[in-house]
């Protein structure tokens, strides 16, 4: 039977149980019909089997996934999964409508909580390779977030209300997935675009609670160490306070949060999103951070679909939050970049991108904050 309980920022979310087993959790605000569907699709319980392996060059952690070759793809807006139960159609959502909707992914790239019984294997298989090999089962959580019951409609047409909701919701699930024995990372993004690589056109994102660290958060880890070695003072700190004065990268800000074009933006248009008091992730955001971000985040997006005169903008759109156990020094912030990189031509990450992960961009960091703030409503 689904549970209601208000979170911690006072949205109300309602907890049931699909037809297989995964969790679905409503969040509403103000008065809503009663959550109380029940899924009836004859759906068999699943047992998705990925694994992490462990890069040894590197040390990079690779998720291998095979089974989500079967998922989902770009079905016809009539047969979406994501779109509310209505007229005969089951989804993966049972209520007739929803304002904001989170659940267990049918194909994750992990499943299965951390922690539990298998573990990380080192030099597998059995006397190969002189123990280089670290592997183990891919444990961990993915949740698909569904920001509208509308499928035509996308972040950008949320009103300020329905932002702060979805915020509420990464907020929620960030608490709790946070919580679980052996999660090192909770990542909280949304793919838009079927030139990102979207399976699913319905306004949605994703949540992964990851068993390991993300190699760029990693990297990011290790340089806020240098910097605080180097300096006595906090990397962010001090990269924020830099833009800030700088002045020139700037895209726009409020009492709360600064938006800025790094200094070395690997992506044609990108955006980091920074609250000026620093917090390690989401739960630490205070009233006013929390107040402050609806506007200024629908801004941002509206600002990247004036870009090319196209419409709707590809893009990605990634909170960076700290992973357990380094809550100190490194800082949420959103980062917000899209493939575009003219109206017709996209950036592709071709021989020196993928190959060797160094980036080359083809617009210099100041003249796309510039038409970024050119492109203000």
């Amino acid at each position: 039977m689904p549970g209601m309980s208000p979170t911690q920022t006072g949205t109300v979310r309602t907890a049931t149980t699909l037809a297989d087993g995964r969790q679905l959790i409503y969040y509403d605000s103000g008065a809503a019909a009663p959550r109380d569907a029940v899924d009836e699709r004859p759906l068999d319980p699943q047992a998705p089997g990925s694994e992490i392996r462990l890069d040894p060059a590197t040390g990079d952690w690779v998720t291998i996934a095979a089974h989500r070759q079967a998922r989902t793809y770009q079905p016809p807006a009539e047969e979406c999964p994501l779109c509310p139960s209505r007229d005969g159609r089951l989804s993966e959502i049972p209520a007739e409508d929803y304002q904001v909707a989170v659940f267990e992914n049918r194909f994750p790239s992990l499943a299965g909580m951390p922690g539990e019984a298998g573990g990380l294997r080192t030099g597998e298989p059995a006397g190969e390779a002189g123990g280089l090999w670290t592997g183990g089962p891919g444990t961990g959580r993915c949740e698909v977030v569904c920001f509208t019951a509308d499928h035509d409609a996308s972040f950008a047409d949320l009103t300020p209300e329905r932002a702060r909701l979805v915020l509420d919701a990464w907020t929620d699930r960030t608490a709790e997935l946070s919580a679980l024995p052996g999660v090192r990372q909770v990542y909280c993004f949304e793919n838009r675009g079927a030139e990102i690589g979207v399976t699913l056109a319905h306004p949605h994102g994703q949540i992964y609670a990851l068993p390991f660290t993300t190699p760029r958060t990693a990297r990011m880890a290790a340089r806020a160490t240098e910097h605080r070695a180097a300096t006595g003072r906090n990397l962010f700190d001090d990269l924020l306070a830099a833009e800030r004065s700088h002045g020139g990268r700037v895209v726009l800000a409020g009492e709360h949060w600064t938006a800025f074009v790094p200094f070395a933006a690997r992506w044609p248009y990108e955006v980091h999103l920074h609250p000026h008091r620093r917090v390690p992730d989401l739960t630490a955001l205070d009233a006013g951070q929390r107040d402050e971000f609806p506007s200024l985040y629908l801004e941002l997006l509206r600002r990247f679909d004036r870009l090319f005169g196209t419409g709707r903008t590809p893009y990605i759109s990634a909170w960076h939050q700290a992973p357990a156990g380094q809550r100190d020094e490194l800082a949420l912030h959103l980062e917000l970049f899209t493939i575009r990189r003219t109206a017709d031509k996209l950036k592709y990450l071709a021989g020196v991108e993928s190959g060797m992960d160094a980036f080359v961009n083809d617009i210099t960091p100041e003249d796309a904050a510039r038409r970024l703030r050119e492109v203000a409503a």
